[in-house]
């Protein structure tokens, strides 16, 4: 999942930019999609920015389930790179995971682990499939299940 809309209207510094109203409602509108389509999520991980902690803090008001949420400093990144490994080191006895992240970063990572190529806008939603071991994730490992995009 990419981070919701960001308010740009303060001077915060690029890890402390909040979320804004738009972002606010998108995020709702995404755990609710969550709560629909994948009602049995383990993990969220997401990155140490703010406006990706409050896209899951809202998200997950909305979500039917509690699963463990944690940060990881890697995902504050541009690379794809940084996010697989991130990926890799899942338990295997985790099933679901979703990570709260950034652009062109998830862009990339879902084609690199897909095959596909999506337009990660902010709040849209990639459902990949593993085959395989979280571990052993590698270029088409996954199939894209589903993408969403958050109205307005």
């Amino acid at each position: 999942m990419r981070h919701a809309k960001s308010d740009w209207s303060g001077d915060e510094p690029d890890l402390l930019r909040p979320i804004g109203a738009r972002g606010r409602r998108q995020a709702a509108e995404a755990g609710r999609w969550l709560s629909s389509h994948l009602p049995a999520l383990d993990v969220v991980v997401t990155s140490p920015a703010k406006r990706a902690r409050s896209t899951w803090k809202v998200a997950g008001a909305a979500y039917s389930g509690k699963p463990v949420v944690d940060t990881d400093e890697r995902i504050y990144t541009m690379d794809d790179a940084d996010l697989l490994a991130v990926l890799r080191e899942i338990d295997d006895d985790i099933s679901s995971t979703l990570m709260v992240g950034h652009n062109p970063g998830l862009d990339e990572l879902v084609a690199r682990l897909t095959g596909e190529q999506v337009d990660m806008v902010t709040s849209s939603l990639a459902v990949m499939r593993l085959r395989g071991r979280w571990r052993d994730l590698a270029k088409g490992s996954c199939v894209l299940e589903n993408f969403g995009r958050p109205p307005g």
